[in-house]
């Protein structure tokens, strides 16, 4: 674990490393359920693969990861109210410490960076990927609800600045990120000439990566971390 020094306080995070000691950066962004061992466990994957990945705890604002550990089912009372107060200005100045200290960390190599976020996480690893269209070569979003919304800083509307590859894995009948959504996100995605995989998966619950839930499908976590292997292969060397 390590910690970043903010503009606003402090925010830990986990550190993955793959087993050559270096590698390309990838930006790692949690689920509403927070830092935990199931968000190590897929950045340690993720660092199998040749990448050093770093996973900030979003909600630093709200507590330290060990305050804010799950122990139970989830508390929607305290997690909703935590995503209410990450607005686009926080997340804004806070995608850009993170990227600065991934960037920073000695065992990142020179070139690309790569991003993913799970459920909420997505929305910000698009942030990132429009944030920073130099260095974002690929960006994935699973599962992620509110790509689309009415609001003049929706997610999809800052594509055009963006030059990454995406991948875009929707849950299946999340009212969060409908067929209709999923429709206009590609539309977006066409128009700014971007090459992306944008996909409802089938039969795939809102949060179909994460093991430690109910949401949990072994299948379509295999074909999104297959996908997403593929993209960061292809982008970031």
């Amino acid at each position: 674990m390590l910690n970043l020094e903010l503009s606003d306080g402090t925010a830990e995070a986990i550190v993955a490393t793959p087993g050559a000691g270096s590698g390309p950066g990838v930006l790692m962004f949690m689920d509403a359920f927070g830092l935990r061992p199931r968000i190590e466990e897929l950045a340690q994957r993720v660092a199998g693969w040749g990448y050093v990945v770093l996973a900030p705890n979003v909600f630093h604002r709200d507590g330290t990861v060990e305050e804010l550990r799950p122990d139970g089912p989830p508390d929607w009372q305290a997690i909703a109210p935590r995503m209410g107060r990450l607005t686009t200005d926080r997340v804004e100045a806070d995608i850009d410490a993170y990227v600065a200290a991934l960037e920073g960390l000695s065992q990142v190599a020179d070139g690309p960076i790569g991003v993913v976020g799970f459920c909420m996480g997505g929305r910000l690893a698009v942030r990132t990927a429009s944030r920073y269209p130099e260095e974002v070569a690929a960006c994935a979003a699973l599962h992620t609800g509110g790509l689309v919304t009415t609001e003049d800083d929706s997610p999809h509307l800052g594509l055009g600045s963006a030059r990454a590859a995406f991948l875009f894995g929707h849950a299946d009948n999340d009212r969060s990120m409908t067929p209709e959504q999923v429709e206009t996100l590609g539309g977006a995605l066409d128009a700014a000439g971007l090459e992306a995989t944008n996909v409802i998966v089938p039969g795939a619950a809102h949060g179909y990566t994460m093991s430690d839930t109910p949401a949990w499908n072994e299948e379509a976590f295999e074909w999104a971390f297959a996908e997403l292997h593929e993209l960061f292969d292809r982008t970031l060397h």
